[in-house]
């Protein structure tokens, strides 16, 4: 039985006669083709990002795993469409907090059309992606049982200066999250979840070694999804912190080229987020040692 993603933060959403991706109770995510070659663009991607033995098994880990296509009743109720058969990325966990950072200052590749490049042109000149090289696409976190999750909306990240932006990273990390902007986060998780030996930062690192060496493909419009459990940290628990790589619609081959629109986006989140592990007057981290050891243990034990 198919059915709507209940933490999906981006992106063409199911539900109300509309066409968006389903999931099913065995951890697969079933995304519809889209039109426009884009369809086709992801699912050549993953085919071949799938049997490239060039690709390194700490990398691959990154990206979603790949199960092929399927015909299934679209959500939209047009009948049998085609999908992509992928890995739900959020099954197991159970109140996941979620960040979508589409990466890069520029979102559109140079062999698109026209009215497709200036209209990527236009949002990415609104939008923090332009000055900083990222802008947030999607968040939810979860504040505890009785409020559950705060999931602003995606107006809320138009024009975000990068003060802006440095806030809501600070925010995810955060024992004292809400929407009033004006409460300074106490970052409280912030080394437990991006600090570490394989805590979010060390990932976003390990990443970007590749993306310093790879000319395979270029990667436009790209996001790196962030995720953790709030509640498990909270409680003295693994926290599960780990980021994946989605949305392939716009990769281009590299023609031995480095990705420099990528990886720059790339460098300018960890900056981001190493400012926030380490500036104390700006957050207060509690956690201790031992707990930075929690994501380790997470990892060690097999998130691919």
């Amino acid at each position: 039985m198919l059915k709507v993603p209940n933490h999906q933060v981006a992106g063409h959403k199911a539900g109300d006669g509309k066409l968006g991706p389903l999931v099913d109770d065995s951890g697969r995510f079933y995304k519809p083709l889209q039109g426009n070659d884009r369809g086709s663009n992801e699912l050549t991607f993953y085919t071949s990002f799938s049997s490239n033995t060039r690709i390194p098994d700490h990398i691959r880990r990154f990206f979603p795993k790949f199960y092929g296509t399927q015909l299934v009743e679209a959500s939209d109720g047009s009948g049998l469409q085609p999908h992509l058969v992928l890995q739900d990325l959020n099954f197991g966990r159970v109140n996941p907090s979620i960040m979508d950072i589409k990466i890069g200052s520029r979102t559109w590749a140079p062999q698109a059309l026209e009215d497709y490049i200036q209209k990527c042109l236009k949002k990415d000149r609104e939008t923090s992606s332009l000055p900083i090289g990222f802008r947030l696409s999607g968040f939810q976190i979860y504040q505890n049982r009785e409020l559950g999750f705060w999931k602003p909306e995606r107006t809320s990240f138009q024009s975000l200066s990068a003060d802006e932006v440095k806030l809501f990273l600070r925010k995810f990390v955060s024992s004292n999250t809400s929407a009033n902007l004006d409460l300074q986060p106490d970052c409280s998780f912030a080394s437990i979840v991006y600090g570490g030996s394989t805590g979010i930062l060390s990932q976003l690192l390990e990443l970007k070694a590749w993306f310093e060496d790879q000319t395979i493909y270029h990667f436009y419009s790209c996001s790196i999804l962030i995720m953790y459990e709030k509640d498990f940290v909270s409680n003295g628990k693994i926290p599960c912190a780990e980021i994946k790589l989605i949305d392939f619609a716009h990769v281009y081959e590299g023609k031995g080229v480095i990705d420099h629109n990528f990886l720059g986006g790339l460098c300018s989140l960890i900056k981001f987020v190493s400012e926030i592990i380490t500036t104390p007057d700006e957050c207060t981290t509690e956690a201790s040692p031992k707990d930075i050891q929690k994501n380790q243990i997470y990892f060690e034990n097999g998130t691919s």
